[in-house]
């Protein structure tokens, strides 16, 4: 069995993978991490979860934790992801990422760090947004500049970043497919009187409401018709059942920077 460190766990998703992991036949929980202060610290991560005792309690402690041949499975913040990659790189371990809001200058450096320790990286763990990834690299390009592109997507009141991760990928996927310069033709928002739609803006929407898990929608439009594709979670437990999915590739790659798409061969 491979052993896995959960960072954030006392979070949303961390519990939800705290969940999804009792009972693997692959995976074993050995340790969990929160921030210092944290209210859950010295709790025990199934009790927190809502899912029985586990054993295993909750530190603040992750250089006690992030040891050689370990997987790091963290959702939480670009700034503490970061120094625990620093630090799974440093002992050799391993670490499947659904963080988002990276900066350029962050990315890099976790390039950097994958030249020593295998990590995935992903703004979504879902099976089917993946597959909708690759599916809309095909529309994109069959359907061409004649046709306007606009990302929407909507989450719970509690999330920090905006646009989502995975609709800034979703926007990167199709700018990638049309040849265009995602920094230099996105638009995340129209007030005023801004003029007519330039024909290669791409707009990326947020809407912020209530406990939605995730809904994202890309919609194609010309003169007389639409095309939309759209996934909507009704659950965190597909994200939770994607980053075990996605351990258990990473249990056994060599140092390197992945995503979900490589876990699905869909690269």
């Amino acid at each position: 069995m491979a052993d896995v460190v959960i960072a954030g766990a006392a979070g949303r998703m961390g519990c939800r993978l705290v969940a999804n992991l009792q009972g693997d036949k692959d995976l074993r929980l050995v340790a969990a991490l929160e921030a210092p202060g944290h209210p859950a610290l010295g709790k025990d991560t199934g009790e927190v979860a809502g899912v029985g005792r586990t054993g295993v309690a909750i530190s603040d402690k992750p250089e006690g934790a992030l040891g050689a041949g370990r997987i790091l499975i963290e959702f939480s913040v670009p700034e503490a992801t970061l120094a625990h990659l620093r630090l799974v790189a440093r002992a050799g371990g391993r670490a499947v990422i659904g963080t988002t809001g990276f900066t350029p200058v962050q990315r890099e450096e976790i390039a950097g760090l994958a030249r020593q320790a295998p990590i995935l990286i992903s703004p979504n763990m879902s099976v089917a947004v993946n597959v909708a990834f690759r599916v809309l690299r095909d529309m994109a390009r069959m359907l061409g500049d004649d046709f306007d592109v606009e990302v929407t997507e909507i989450h719970h009141r509690f999330k920090k970043d905006a646009p989502s991760g995975t609709a800034l990928r979703m926007a990167e996927v199709v700018a990638e497919a049309l040849g265009r310069d995602l920094a230099s033709t996105a638009v995340y928002g129209r007030q005023g009187l801004p003029g007519e739609r330039t024909q290669k803006e791409i707009g990326i929407f947020s809407l912020r409401s209530g406990d939605v898990v995730g809904d994202h929608t890309v919609s194609f439009g010309t003169l007389g018709e639409r095309l939309e594709l759209t996934h909507r979670s009704h659950s965190r437990d597909n994200y939770a059942r994607g980053a075990l999915r996605a351990a258990r590739f990473i249990a056994v790659a060599r140092p390197g920077l992945y995503s979900m798409q490589d876990v699905l061969g869909l690269g």
